[in-house]
Formats: structure tokens, C-alpha cells, sequence
């Protein structure tokens, strides 16, 4: 016997448990289908457990500068085993609450893989379920690069199993899961080198935001080495030689973490039997509402490949719900403007374009403020650090078209000062506003 929802999420992570959720706020009958642990990657082996590790490295950082603020502090030794015990507990925490959030409010939950009969069909173990709209949310992996060796090297998720912390480490990716990780790895005692394929590290990113990281992270002991071209891993004895071309050795290290991208969940869903397109990476094409080319099924999150972020999962998952079940014909994301931030050490902040985008769309109508600054915390460390902040704006009003911070406390200045660029802010708008002093935010609305 089929069994018959309004609204059914394939995939119980963040875009999927948002879209159900809001799905009965507005009376609907919804479901999810998850064989994992509830909250995807986000809460398992992404946002959540990498903030832990983040903070952790934090610690680090503030324990080496004790000294500049009259602490005599001896420290004597981490213990990951520790560290790694209590991120699990809080993370299984995570998961337990997300089980009984969807009891809640009455989201039935099956535990089993999803594969679809036909386009408004799903089988989930022994149950057909038949829903009015299908949204698959099934999230996306790490991708394991195909060259000899590959398998030698860990992913992103594997570091999260990690029971002690490796004492060489080389980090291949430019991305910011690379700069990510590899920060934290230096902090917490591995000697890292990041290998990167092209010119240098984060290309999406601003090139004031690319510069400054690259000199902080060379500061940190973080090796970048550019161009590196690499064709295998090797096994030397219990270490793992990094081999370049014509199977030149880089480094020999202990461990090998690949940062090279994602690639979407989708090999076990069946999709065949729907005919839903794909495009060129096998992400499922949709359109501004997330619609796929076959009605009533809807693409969100990391499995359509646009913006692979937490929050952009939950709010199109929301709106999607909005838009089919609760009246809002309209309702939709605007993908336009969406902030982010990297924890990297120190964190990195960014909404809008970067320079070079601004000034290939608008040409010579394009104008920069920025500013450097060697942080006040610093000023007692002794630590050779800058900070910075860039606005990029354009037309007679100066609007906001991008904004950039890099520094302590980027993570958490961005938020605000992304609602008022997504409100359409100009630069007399920061101008006119009094500044918070002395903080690094107020370096934004000073600029001249």
C-alpha cells in the first residue's frame, strides 16, 4: 500500500528538515527520508564539528599570546582524543534534537535510502511513498580526485575521524575547506603544507582577501605552494610521498587531505525513472524556484550546486514551502548578495562582488575604499599582523556592490552590514552612521 504526503524531502538534512518543517506550518502532511544521521553535512561533518575544531584552534592561538598580556601560562599538551570525545557528544546532541523536532511537529521520518519507481513515487526500504511535491535535498560529498594513489588521502569527512593530530600534513585544494582545515591543523601542532593546483589559494575571493590570508597563513608556519602540479601519492613506508611531475617527490608527510571540491548525492536515487536533467557536474538543474524539469519536483541545497552553504539550504527550503503549500505563488530566493565567511585564522567575511567582477560588469564606474590596520589585540602580542577592509561601489550614488573584511571578527561583523548592502546601503549611508569605537567594525563606515 503507497502512502501519501503533501510535501516529501528526500534527504534529512538542513535544506530537506527546513523545507518539511515549514511544510506543516502552513497544515500540510510532509515526510522526510534520511538512512543517515538527521542534520546532513552541516551538523556531521561540516559547519558544526568544524567550528568545534575552529575554536579549538582559537584556544591555541590565545594561549601562545598569553605572555604579551602578563600571563605566565606553561601549557602541556592538547589532548585531540578529548576534544574529539566531546565534538561527537555535542554533535549526537545535535542529532537527537533534530529527531525530536521532526516528532514535534508531526514530520514523519523514514530510515532508509530513497530511490525513486517513477516521478511522484518513492520506495524507502519496504514503504512506496507518493507525494504532491518530491523535494530532493540529498545534500553533496566530498569529491576524490582520479590519479594513481588517490585513495591514500583522506576527505574533509574522514578528518572528522581523526583520533590524534598528524604530525605532517600536506592540504591539496585552494578552496576554503582547504585554508579552513589546514588552520586549524597548524594550530593544533601538524606542520601543513597547502598544494594548490593554479596561482594561489581561495580564486573566488577578492584579491585583497587572497593577499592578506596567503601572508598570515606564511606567518602561521602554513607553506602554500603554488602550481604544484601533482599525478600521484605514493606509499614510502608508513608516510605518504606527495609525487609531482615525472614522479618527482614534493613532501613526505603522515597524512594527505584532499579539498578539491563536491560532487552531488544522487548515484542511488534512481533518477532515470523521472527523467530530471542534469547538468555538466550531475547536479540537478533547476530553475529560480527550484523547480526541475518534471512537475512537482523540486532541487535544493548542494544537490543543484548553487551557493553550497547551510543557510542557503534552509532558506530555499523554506521558501519552497512557502511557494507549494502556503499560498506564496512568489515565493522564492534571491541568490543575489548572499554572504560568507571563512574561519580560517583570521576569519574572512564577504558579501557581493569582488573587484574584478565589479569593475568586468560596470567598467570604469567602479570605486574602491579600503583600508589596512594592524589589530589592537596585536598591539601586545608582538605578532606582526594586519587587518583590512574593502568596499567596492559603483554609480553616482555609490552603491554598495561588495564588501570585504579580513581580520578578527570578520565572522561575526559580516551579518549586519549584509542586510543593509542586501537593502541597497550606499556609501554616504555607512558614511552617516556613527561608528562603535574601538572596534573593527567601525573601520567600515570610516573609510575614505
Amino acid at each position: 500500500m503507497k502512502t501519501h504526503y503533501d510535501v516529501l524531502c528526500i534527504g534529512g538534512g538542513s535544506g530537506g528538515l527546513a523545507a518539511a518543517q515549514r511544510a506543516v506550518m502552513h497544515g500540510a502532511r510532509a515526510a522526510v527520508i534520511e538512512s543517515g544521521r538527521l542534520g546532513g553535512t552541516c551538523v556531521n561533518v561540516g559547519c558544526v564539528p568544524k567550528k568545534v575544531m575552529w575554536y579549538a584552534a582559537q584556544v591555541a592561538h590565545t594561549l601562545e599570546d598569553c605572555g604579551g598580556y602578563g600571563f605566565d601560562i606553561t601549557v602541556r599538551g592538547h589532548d585531540w582524543a578529548q576534544l574529539k570525545q566531546q565534538r561527537d557528544a555535542y554533535v549526537a546532541r545535535l542529532n537527537d534534537i533534530y529527531a525530536r523536532n521532526l516528532d514535534r511537529r508531526e514530520v514523519q521520518l523514514y530510515r532508509a535510502p530513497a530511490s525513486f519507481i517513477d516521478s511522484h513515487t518513492v520506495a524507502a526500504g519496504e514503504n512506496e511513498i507518493t507525494a504532491d511535491h518530491i523535494v530532493i535535498a540529498t545534500g553533496g560529498r566530498p569529491r576524490l580526485p582520479v590519479m594513481p594513489g588517490a585513495g591514500l588521502g583522506m576527505v574533509s569527512d574522514d578528518f572528522f575521524d581523526l583520533e590524534h593530530c598528524p604530525r605532517r600534513v600536506a592540504v591539496i585544494g585552494s578552496g576554503y575547506i582547504a585554508v579552513e582545515l589546514a588552520g586549524m591543523l597548524a594550530a593544533l601542532g601538524a606542520e601543513v603544507r597547502i598544494f594548490v593546483r593554479y596561482e594561489g589559494i581561495l580564486r573566488q575571493f577578492d584579491p585583497m582577501l587572497r593577499e592578506m590570508l596567503t601572508a598570515e597563513m606564511a606567518r602561521n608556519g602554513i607553506r602554500v605552494i603554488t602550481e604544484s602540479g601533482i599525478t600521484e601519492l605514493r606509499q614510502a613506508g608508513d608516510q605518504i610521498s606527495v609525487d609531482g611531475p615525472g614522479g618527482k617527490p614534493l613532501w613526505t608527510c603522515d597524512k594527505v587531505l584532499w579539498a578539491v571540491g563536491r560532487i552531488p548525492n544522487i548515484e542511488h536515487l534512481g533518477l532515470a525513472a523521472t527523467g530530471i536533467e542534469l547538468n555538466a557536474n550531475n547536479e540537478i538543474i533547476t530553475d529560480e524556484f527550484q523547480n526541475t524539469n518534471v512537475p512537482g519536483v523540486y532541487a535544493i541545497g548542494d544537490v543543484s550546486g548553487r551557493a553550497q552553504l547551510t543557510p542557503v539550504a534552509i532558506a530555499a527550503g523554506r521558501r519552497l514551502a512557502d511557494r507549494v503549500v502556503g499560498g506564496e505563488a512568489d515565493r522564492r530566493l534571491d541568490y543575489d548578495c548572499i554572504p560568507t565567511v571563512v574561519f580560517s585564522h583570521p576569519t574572512i567575511g564577504t558579501v557581493g562582488l569582488t573587484e574584478p567582477q565589479a569593475r568586468e560588469r560596470w567598467g570604469d564606474d567602479v570605486r574602491v575604499y579600503e583600508a589596512s590596520y594592524k589589530p589592537m589585540y596585536d598591539q601586545l602580542t608582538g605578532h606582526d599582523s594586519r587587518a583590512a577592509v574593502k568596499l567596492i561601489v559603483h554609480g553616482t550614488d555609490e552603491r554598495i556592490a561588495g564588501c570585504h573584511v579580513f581580520g578578527p571578527g570578520a565572522d561575526e561583523m559580516l551579518q549586519g552590514f549584509a542586510v543593509a548592502i542586501k537593502m541597497g546601503a550606499t556609501k554616504k549611508d555607512f558614511d552617516d552612521t556613527v561608528a562603535i569605537h574601538p572596534t573593527a567594525a567601525e573601520e567600515l563606515v570610516t573609510l575614505t
